[in-house]
């Protein structure tokens, strides 16, 4: 069907065409390709290393500290890597890891959040979760990021656990779905995209996947009663997307050491056809050792998309980004991987797009009409008012921990 905007013949059937058609069909496969990969950089202004990726049609790109120096400097940074998307008539979603605690990308003046840990141990902890999300996503949305990487939904079921910890609201998997859900909701009416992690589970691990590859070896009967109903209850919200982490899980896939981010059995049969979920599918960064040290950068990305899923995130390294685009294309040029997953990728990545990103276009408008939302506005960023929404939790913290 070539109304369908992704939609072309594959590579091998036009090895007889002319070499001019062949060009178009490698300039469009690779473009789908990009499309999968969120890259990151250095520097507080757009570098060659990020217009390169821009300009070869990447999909998303993520922030972090490294990336923002003040709110006025980060919102002009995101308009201007949109618009330069925009000018190859491609899109660029923004995103960032602000999940309050300790792992929150923008500093002050950006308003400090609570842990998922001291929100979890308020008296009314959905309540809590809905505040510190709702202020997230203001100021997130004042510069223009599409996407928070949360929240965490991972079960605090290990006290030596080296990487979730404090990140997750509870031991217990009622309220880490009670306090996700409302997370959930209060970050997308506020019209930014959340993305739950890290499926299927992070919480009951002894090995940090940032180091090396964790191993979660419980029973499915285990799973399904713990680790994976928060993940069911965001979905069944409407979660814009869901992160999956670099984890072995054996009891849902039989080849010994893969990941569950290649895992077809965890990310298509588990999620996508056990959960009912349609939406867009992101790895965690395939920079970190649990992939570095098992496989390279190109396999692990091709054997995602095999998997299930959308968009890979390469946090860092340009020559990485390149060699997993290359190795996407080669996987559709060999057969290996059919174009007809990308063109889905792609289709799922729009829709997100299309719900919550800004455009370009948006600034154009609120220029001419002299006028913006208010939310929208950098004056909402360590506001008096967020501040005292941040301390009507705190103080719920301390007065629960107290009774």
């Amino acid at each position: 069907d070539t109304s369908l905007p992704y939609a072309w013949p594959s590579l091998r059937a036009g090895v007889g065409s002319s070499m001019g058609e062949r060009d178009v069909l490698e300039e469009r496969t690779r473009r789908l390709a990009a499309k999968c990969i969120v890259f990151g950089f250095d520097g507080t202004r757009m570098n060659e290393h990020c217009k390169r990726l821009i300009d070869t049609g990447a999909g998303g790109v993520i922030l972090f500290t490294r990336n923002s120096d003040s709110p006025e400097q980060l919102r002009e940074l995101n308009e201007r890597m949109k618009a330069r998307a925009a000018q190859s008539g491609n899109s660029l979603l923004t995103m960032v890891d602000q999940e309050g605690g300790r792992v929150a990308r923008l500093k002050e003046p950006f308003t400090t959040v609570p842990s998922h840990r001291d929100i979890g141990s308020t008296g009314e902890p959905a309540n809590s979760a809905a505040t510190a999300a709702k202020v997230l996503a203001r100021e997130l949305k004042a510069v223009h990021i599409d996407v928070d990487l949360a929240p965490v939904v991972d079960v605090d079921t290990n006290p030596a656990n080296p990487v979730i910890g404090s990140r997750s609201f509870s031991r217990r998997a009622e309220q880490v779905s009670e306090s996700g859900r409302a997370f959930v909701n209060a970050l997308q009416e506020e019209g930014v995209a959340a993305c739950v992690k890290h499926f299927p589970g992070h919480g009951d691990t002894s090995v940090d996947s940032h180091i090396d590859l964790p191993v979660v070896d419980h029973s499915v009967e285990r799973l399904s009663r713990v680790e994976l109903p928060p993940f069911k209850e965001a979905v069944d919200t409407g979660v814009a997307a869901v992160l999956v982490a670099h984890v072995a899980v054996p009891s849902l896939e039989q080849e010994p050491g893969l990941p569950a981010s290649m895992s077809k059995a965890v990310v298509d049969n588990t999620l996508r056809q056990g959960m009912a979920y349609d939406g867009l599918v992101l790895t965690d960064c395939v920079e970190m050792g649990a992939i570095q040290k098992h496989f390279g950068t190109g396999e692990a990305t091709v054997r995602s998309l095999l998997a299930g899923v959308d968009m890979v995130l390469i946090c860092h390294t340009e020559k990485k980004q390149m060699e997993a685009i290359d190795a996407i294309c080669a996987a559709v040029e060999d057969g290996r991987l059919p174009l007809h997953r990308l063109e889905e990728a792609a289709r799922r990545i729009d829709a997100v797009q299309r719900q919550y990103a800004y455009s370009p276009s948006e600034a154009c408008g609120s220029q001419e009409s002299g006028d913006e939302h208010p939310s929208h506005t950098l004056k909402i960023i360590g506001s008096a008012e967020h501040r005292q929404m941040i301390e009507s939790i705190l103080s719920a913290h301390l007065s629960h921990r107290d009774e």
